[in-house]
């Protein structure tokens, strides 16, 4: 005979796409607990409401932007921003809040993740200043998402030389000396990665009990970086992310959900708007896909990591 649910069932929290989830009164105590440690709690809630965005921004102009001396002078960690860069951060704060303030909600909320690096915690400082404590959910200092090490104290006339070395090796292996390859950037954003979806998946950056899907992450971190973070993301190929351009000082690019709860690009961005950095029609197919893809689900239809690594077909 089948159970029918409780009368006193209690609504207790939304999943990716705003459903309501219940418990039932006889799990309310160990509910207690797991809202203050839900990594410890026996009792399944039911998914967490995946945060709506994921924004990645770069860092606004920097010191070393508008003069490469400026790096045989002072350690890269500890460029800072120029007073452009300084509006540019301003000026992309003010349009996160305006994007979060178009999906009418009234309990939405923001958490960044920054690089430690002076000019990304500057840039995040010029985003704060657009919203209001309250919308503030939280802020993580991520050191795996620093800049690429290009070495200490750069020589000038080396660096260029290296650079135009990177361009005929490739710039992904390519390993700067005494510094880093896009390849290293990649091993330090894969554990970032992880760190990322298993705060997803807890809700870590929700206070406990709160179960609002109207959250957003902003992720304030580099070029480079955040091309990485793209790639491993969407497990582009090592070709897909040679094609990749950065997008500009202060510029942002919007991770969002879909129809069922993945991120794509394409929610937010136009196919034209990421042509410009880059993305192939291939990349592009994928990301169609990703509007409507489940997380968890593999896309079986097509090849969408790049051309096809057989040639007999």
């Amino acid at each position: 005979m089948a159970c029918l649910a409780s009368p006193f069932s209690i609504r207790c929290c939304e999943d990716s796409l705003g459903r309501l989830k219940t418990i039932h009164p006889s799990d309310a105590a160990s509910s207690s607990t797991s809202l203050k440690f839900p990594e410890k709690s026996p009792v399944v809630l039911g998914p967490c409401p995946r945060p709506r965005r994921i924004i990645l921004v770069r860092h606004g102009q920097s010191e070393g932007n508008v003069d490469e001396g400026a790096y045989t002078r002072i350690p890269d960690p500890r460029i800072g921003l120029t007073q452009k860069g300084w509006e540019e951060a301003e000026a992309t704060g003010r349009k996160i809040k305006d994007m979060i303030l178009g999906d009418g909600a009234d309990d939405w909320k923001v958490y960044f993740y920054v690089s430690p690096y002076k000019r990304t915690l500057e840039t995040l400082r010029g985003l704060g200043r657009a919203f209001e404590r309250p919308r503030i959910a939280g802020v993580r200092e991520e050191p795996r998402l620093r800049e690429q090490d290009f070495g200490n104290f750069q020589d000038r006339e080396k660096m260029r030389h290296e650079k135009s070395v990177r361009l005929r090796y490739g710039r992904f292996f390519y390993r700067f000396p005494n510094g880093e390859s896009a390849a290293d950037v990649y091993d330090r954003i894969t554990g970032f990665r992880e760190t990322l979806r298993a705060d997803i998946d807890i809700g870590r950056f929700q206070p406990p009990g709160e179960r609002s899907p109207n959250m957003n992450l902003v992720i304030v971190s580099h070029g480079l970086t955040l091309r990485v973070f793209l790639m491993r993301w969407y497990k582009w190929t090592v070709e897909q992310f040679e094609g990749l351009t950065n997008f500009c000082n202060g510029g942002m690019l919007v991770m969002q959900t879909g129809y069922g709860g993945r991120y794509s690009l394409l929610v937010h961005h136009s196919p034209e708007e990421l042509q410009e950095l880059g993305l192939t029609e291939a990349m592009l197919v994928d990301q169609e896909w990703q509007k409507i893809a489940k997380p968890g689900e593999l896309n079986y239809d097509s090849l969408t990591n790049g051309p096809s690594f057989f040639t007999h077909f």
